[in-house]
């Protein structure tokens, strides 16, 4: 009777305990942290960041709320500036987030009681506290304890254009105490100015696209209309900051949508039509993009999806550099942060719209602070404070290890990594780096192909081959050439053969001759044909082996391409293959000769059938080897392969050409006007199959209906 109580009484302290676990767990975190896979695969991971607190102006100790804060940096002490905007006012807050002081009037240079007005951007130095005083065009600067020091007005110019408005909203100062500001209604770029105002010049002016049409239409436009038409300007950057060796980390949102996607969708390492850029002093774009995809926020647009919460690009409004030359951006569209290392790896992304600790209202600036990250929540007029967990901590760690070298500790630190997130491809990437540096190529290329990254895995296999080839280059050559001894004999040899059979007049063609025929066709197509239909030179079994090769070309080519051409290892079946190979080849058939005996045509179905077989020869006769040596090639050296499967397929259109145009005997333009109508005729075929599909379908389920009607009635 005891085991029973006993067991009635755990069961009992089970159903009370296990409601707590389920909101402890839901209430552990407001977001879900993730990065994104080679293929643009969401990949949950651990946090690395936790909501822990949010500061709002009681807790700061003010006695009026924030209205409308535009932004929010820290110093080396950790304390905390904010750009209180509606309150016309720059809030000093300590390291815990006390009020300290507030920035709002001052005396002047000139004596005169002075004030700020609609601040939007501060930045602070180890001696001065800047501020953008956006509302009277101007910077004003004052020193750490928030006495003024002087005002910095609008720069004076020729370069300026006449009906610019200067707005300053954003700024930085460097260790030589050069000054970046961004002003929305200047469009040439970031303004540089002088230690002491006096302006220097613009940087980063950021490309424009115009589009063909435009183009051409404005070579026909007089210098009048030219004048009158809108000019094409550069897009303005809406925030900027430093990187900790002086670099400038800037931010532009109103690139167009179109040219921001394009540049995701192609993983380009051009940052011309990107969000964040990091700019050297002379304003050149230098930053690193070598992850999986661009750092430029979402990569899962959803534009087509009706039913997704955020659709769009995302909408980059600020930058902060963290520890280990990391850096966060965010995302203003979906109230998301992103993480990146200075490669261009996303990190972690987190975060989402929402009243929760952790989620957002209206998302406008981040900024580190220690192991802490600052988020300006402008909807709530809060700060909230995400602190680092023990998974970001060991990131970090990693990051470090790299970034000093220690590639040993590194390897060990992503190790842990991948023991709490075996997801994050960036570990594989960042052990596969480590195993490179320190020589273990060969190691190294498991870590790159588990990660799918086939740019580093070229460069470690470069220093395998390199070594494989110093040990067996004679063999190699030995090999080489003997290949193109064999080739140079076969090619000879059909050419005697064809040549013989040319001359001893005859009739009968063994299977063996049908066949070598076919590569005196592929280089003589005009009276290769001829022969192949008037002197029957070819068959039909001869052209159904050429295309049971080609399908098997096809086959071959999918299972034994090389890593580089496919890095996920998708493996087609021979079903596939045969119908990718067949469908296509029989609907010409049938359509050119659907459409030729309408127009005089004087090829049967069987000829246009042998001259389509017969010209399908350079397939198997290039991708053959091309696939064979896809498995030595590196990324760079990938597009030769893909040039020989391109030039495989031209040389067989032409030969197609030739064919259907001989059998026919069709001029020149009448063939190409035939080959033209084959090709809607397939379309139309390929309708028509699809519609009587459909209506069968259809008649199918009405009988099927009437059947099970009357099986319920009778």
């Amino acid at each position: 009777m005891k085991p029973v109580k006993s067991f009635f009484a755990l069961l009992l302290v089970a159903l009370m305990i296990l409601p707590m676990l389920v909101v402890g767990a839901s209430a552990s975190s407001a977001y879900q942290t993730y990065t994104y896979s080679i293929d643009g695969e969401a990949l949950y991971s651990p946090d690395a960041y936790t909501a822990s607190r949010s500061i709002d102006y009681t807790t700061m100790g003010l006695s009026t709320n924030l209205s409308t804060p535009h932004d929010l940096v820290t110093d080396s002490d950790q304390k905390v500036y904010i750009a209180d905007t509606g309150n016309n006012r720059v809030i000093v807050l300590s390291r815990y987030f006390e009020f300290e002081f507030e920035i709002t009037t001052f005396v002047n240079e000139n004596g005169n009681n002075d004030a700020l007005k609609g601040p939007q951007g501060v930045f602070v130095t180890d001696d001065n506290i800047w501020v953008c005083d956006t509302g009277k065009s101007r910077i004003v600067k004052f020193d750490k304890a928030g006495n003024f020091q002087t005002i910095i007005g609008e720069p004076e110019s020729q370069l300026f254009e006449s009906d610019s408005l200067y707005t300053p909203t954003a700024m930085a100062v460097d260790q030589y105490g050069r000054i970046y500001v961004v002003s929305p209604t200047t469009h040439e770029g970031i303004i540089v100015l002088g230690a002491s105002g006096d302006f220097i010049g613009f940087i980063g002016a950021q490309a424009v696209t115009i589009s063909a049409w435009e183009i051409l239409w404005r070579r026909f436009q007089t210098d009048e209309q030219k004048k009158l038409k809108q000019s094409f300007i550069s897009t303005e950057y809406n925030n900027v900051t430093l990187s900790s060796d002086g670099f400038i980390y800037a931010t532009i949102s109103s690139i167009s949508e179109s040219s921001v996607q394009s540049a995701i969708r192609s993983k380009t390492k051009d940052g011309t039509y990107l969000p964040v850029k990091l700019l050297n002093p002379a304003g050149d774009e230098i930053m690193r993009r070598n992850g999986f995809w661009p750092p430029a926020g979402e990569i899962d647009f959803a534009t087509n999806d009706p039913t997704a919460a955020y659709t769009g690009v995302s909408i980059i409004t600020d930058v902060a550099q963290g520890p280990e030359k990391t850096y966060t951006i965010i995302d203003s569209n979906r109230n998301k942060l992103y993480t990146y290392d200075f490669n261009g790896n996303l990190l972690f992304a987190f975060g989402d719209k929402g009243s929760v600790l952790g989620n957002i209202a209206s998302i406008e600036a981040i900024t580190y602070q220690g192991t802490n990250l600052l988020v300006l929540d402008k909807g709530n007029n809060t700060i909230v404070v995400y602190t680092r967990t023990e998974y970001g901590d060991l990131l970090l760690k990693a990051i470090a290890a790299e970034n000093s070298l220690d590639y040993t500790y590194a390897i060990e630190c992503w190790k842990e990594v991948l023991q709490r997130n075996s997801n994050f491809d960036a570990a594989y990437v960042g052990i596969g780096n480590a195993l490179y540096r320190g020589g273990k190529y060969e190691e190294s290329l498991e870590y790159y192909r588990v990660a799918y990254d086939t740019e580093n895995w070229s460069d470690s296999y470069k220093e395998v081959r390199k070594e494989w080839m110093s040990k067996w280059f004679i063999l190699m050559v030995v090999i080489i050439v003997a290949v193109i001894i064999g080739v140079v004999k076969f090619f000879s040899f059909a050419a005697k053969v064809n040549k013989r059979v040319a001359t001893n007049g005859q009739l009968h063609k063994t299977f063996g001759q049908e066949l070598i025929y076919g590569f005196y066709v592929i280089f003589h197509p005009f009276d290769g044909f001829y022969d192949l239909k008037h002197e029957h030179r070819g068959s039909v079994r001869a052209a159904t082996v050429f295309l049971g090769i080609t399908v098997l070309t096809f086959f071959y080519q999918g299972i034994g391409q090389g890593y580089v051409l496919n890095p996920t290892r998708q493996y087609p079946t021979i079903l596939n293959q045969l119908i990718s190979v067949l469908v296509p080849v029989f609907l010409f058939i049938l359509a050119n000769w659907c459409l030729t005996t309408l127009f005089e045509g004087e090829g049967s179905f069987r000829d246009i059938y042998v001259a389509v077989c017969y010209s399908l020869i350079p397939i198997p006769l290039l991708t053959i080897p091309a696939t064979i040596v896809s498995n030595w090639v590196t990324t760079t050296e990938a597009s030769i392969i893909t040039f020989i499967g391109t030039l495989a397929f031209i040389w067989v259109g032409l030969l197609i050409f030739c064919g259907t145009m001989v059998s026919h005997d069709y001029s020149l333009f009448k063939n190409f006007i035939t080959i033209l109508g084959t090709i809607v005729a397939m379309a139309v075929i390929v309708f028509i199959i699809l519609l009587f599909s459909m209506l069968l379908s259809k008649l199918v389920g009405f009988v099927s209906n009437i059947v099970t009607e009357l099986q319920y009635r009778i």
